[in-house]
């Protein structure tokens, strides 16, 4: 392997680090003191192109490689704070939105960063019509319009939208790793065929992050070099390499040895095997999917009250999470993640065997009933959909389990053919509004509506008022009142609706306990690389 010069006295280190993937464990050495290395699985990685990128992987190296306008504290979860911005504005009558440029900053070509290159980078994602682009377009933008909607006017951008929304929502939304700020110049440099420099963003980088894409190999790795002179400051460490090792106990093993830093995807088993390890640590996080039951309200059965409230006190949540899923989950019975605006922390149901009883006698199902539930085929919610079904079946509900793999279990279940499903769902972007209007909104519950992106309507659950509420909810411009019509809606959608939520995914990570400062992002970021130091 020919050596880069700017490897330096740790080049041989890093040499045999840059090999962790394949090498066998004879060859891998200690982690060089100026770089990070990760293991995690990054086969979901599709584009590096912000205005493309969608999956966990690939946002998490937009959010190291770019900034955008306004951005979430990594420190304070939640917290918007200026990023490329150092101000912004909106209008009373809710439309305009007005950002002020920071002075001086500039891209890592050297380029200085311009309202210009700001607005053509939101003009961008509408024109390339990309998977995450329906984000900005909700706010009603077109790729007719958007130059009209989207203006630079020297060191400003203003930005119109097409009717009032939720300032909050709004910037919430530019939060999100698609608004991030790309180099037009660079970018343009690299056109073919008028993409905007899709095709080369795929695998390049052109930003004003911390660091600097050095290298990707689809399913393998990739290297972030430090940028130097970095406005924010200098990342702590000068390299990052991310290798793609989707075996937990591989990656326990490295972690163990000290060939890797940090471990981003251990099974409960070898989280519980590493505890008590001198020189490792482990982290928990809250991540943003919501693990629930689906009752199918073409059901007669199902779609009686009393038989939902039946299932709610029917589930065993505290001994699935103690017992099955052993830290990997934690109780939620609110459709928003713990971390986004109005979320509960409320848990009123827990196993009840004879309340459930009760109200199937109520209903008028003395004996119970039988029913059957699709699930997909992996070891984790097998697992959960038995301990389900144990507990449904001691209050008299008789569960078929139906599993299959994951495109046939959500084929039925976008077709409504499903009776119970057990299903998660993760949040498309930073705002209560990604869940509340998939979860509590569906304004046509007729077959023929086919709204099979929202969840509701695809459990045949009409929400009622609910319906109004979230479109109220998103137009709120006091965020305090925002924050508490979410949590009505929540309330009111836990007590009496066709859903049983029941837990939230909690990230693992496993650490070497010289490693501090390392973000993963929560339920609303992504992964941040620059604060990560080695003690």
């Amino acid at each position: 392997m020919k050596l880069d010069h700017r490897f330096g006295p740790a080049g041989l280190a890093l040499a045999a680090v840059l090999t962790l993937g394949a090498a066998p464990s004879a060859l891998m050495a200690a982690t060089p003191a100026d770089t990070l290395v990760i293991a995690d699985k990054i086969d979901d990685i599709v584009s590096l192109d912000p205005a493309e990128a969608f999956e966990f992987s690939g946002v998490n190296i937009v959010n190291n490689t770019y900034d955008s306008l306004i951005e979430l504290d990594p420190n304070k979860p939640g917290e918007l704070i200026p990023g490329l911005a150092e101000s912004w504005d909106v209008s009373e009558d809710g439309l305009t939105f007005t950002f002020k440029m920071k002075e001086g900053i500039t891209f890592a070509s050297g380029n200085p960063v311009r309202a210009e290159d700001a607005a053509w980078s939101l003009q961008r994602v509408i024109k390339l019509n990309k998977t995450p682009a329906f984000v900005l377009a909700q706010f009603g933008f077109t790729p007719e319009n958007v130059e009209e909607m989207i203006k630079a006017d020297g060191n400003t951008v203003t930005i119109k939208l097409a009717k009032p929304f939720a300032p909050s929502m709004f910037y919430n939304c530019l939060t999100a790793g698609l608004a991030a700020i790309v180099d037009k110049e660079t970018v343009m440099a690299n056109e073919v065929n008028g993409d905007m420099g899709n095709e080369w963003l795929k695998n390049n980088s052109a930003g004003t992050g911390a660091y600097v894409l050095r290298s990707f190999k689809p399913q393998d790795s990739y290297v972030l070099d430090r940028r130097e002179g970095y406005w924010r400051g200098d990342a702590k460490l000068k390299r990052v390499r991310v290798n793609h090792i989707p075996e937990s106990a591989t990656q326990r093993l490295q972690l163990e040895k000290g060939d890797i830093d940090i471990a981003r995807g251990l099974s409960n088993t070898d989280v519980a095997g590493l505890e008590g390890a001198a020189d490792v640590k482990i982290e928990t996080a809250p991540k943003g999917y919501i693990y629930y039951i689906a009752a199918n309200q073409k059901n007669e059965i199902l779609k009686k009250p009393e038989v939902m409230d039946a299932l709610r006190w029917a589930v065993d949540y505290k001994g699935i999470t103690e017992t099955v899923l052993k830290g990997q989950m934690m109780v939620q019975q609110g459709f928003l993640p713990a971390g986004y605006l109005g979320s509960l922390d409320e848990t009123p149901y827990s196993l009840d065997v004879a309340k459930a009883k009760e109200l199937l006698a109520a209903a008028g199902y003395p004996d119970g009933f039988e029913v059957t539930m699709t699930v997909r085929n992996d070891q984790l919610r097998m697992e959960m959909a038995q301990a389900i079904q144990n507990t449904l079946g001691q209050a008299g509900i008789k569960v078929t389990l139906k599993p299959g793999a994951g495109a046939e279990v959500l084929g039925d279940y976008r077709a409504r053919n499903h009776e119970l499903t057990l299903q998660s769902w993760g949040p498309d972007y930073p705002d209560p509004h990604t869940n509340a209007s998939t979860f509590a909104w569906n304004p046509d519950n007729a077959d023929e509506a086919k709204l099979t992106g929202v969840l509701a309507w695809r459990n045949a659950w009409d929400p009622g008022e609910l319906t109004a509420a979230v479109d109220a909810a998103v137009v709120e411009r006091d965020t305090e009142k925002r924050k508490a019509m979410y949590e009505d809606m929540q309330r009111k959608f836990r007590d009496d609706s066709g859903f049983v939520p029941m837990f939230q995914e909690i990230a693992q990570t496993a650490l070497r306990a010289n490693v501090s400062g390392f973000h993963t992002g929560g339920t609303i970021d992504s992964a941040t690389y620059w604060y990560t130091e080695k003690n």
